[in-house]
């Protein structure tokens, strides 16, 4: 199980890194599947970039992480990290945007990334 719980967690941070490579590359077309009933336009959709960066900077963290410290180390960063997921789905819910996406996708992500966090914190 800790072995699976390890690919998991490195199966996360490579998707994580291509949703932020989306987001920087082609930032109007993936906020669509975000959740929100509208997003920035033009020049604003700079905005968007941000979460690029942002997805990016995480699932980086989560392969250096899995590469150099053990897992009661990533288990800590994985479940912080969940605190994202759970953010946006309240933004999506708060500014009535899909609530499918916003509890299928925001919301299973971070049951998937605690439940991740749990098996290596166990395992630490």
């Amino acid at each position: 199980m800790y072995l699976a719980t390890v690919v998991l967690a490195a199966v996360l941070g490579v998707a994580v890194i291509a949703m932020g490579t989306a987001y920087l590359l082609a930032p109007v077309t993936n906020a669509k599947g975000f959740g929100l009933p509208e997003w920035p336009e033009g020049a604003l959709a700079a905005w968007l970039n941000i979460k690029g960066v942002r997805d990016l900077g995480m699932g980086v963290a989560i392969l250096v992480l899995l590469a150099t410290a053990g897992p009661h180390v990533m288990g800590w960063y994985l479940l912080v990290s969940a605190l994202v997921p759970i953010g946006d789905a309240i933004v999506v819910l708060r500014h009535r945007g899909s609530k499918a996406l916003a509890y299928g996708m925001h919301g299973a992500t971070a049951l998937v990334v605690i439940a991740v966090a749990a098996v290596l914190l166990l395992a630490g």
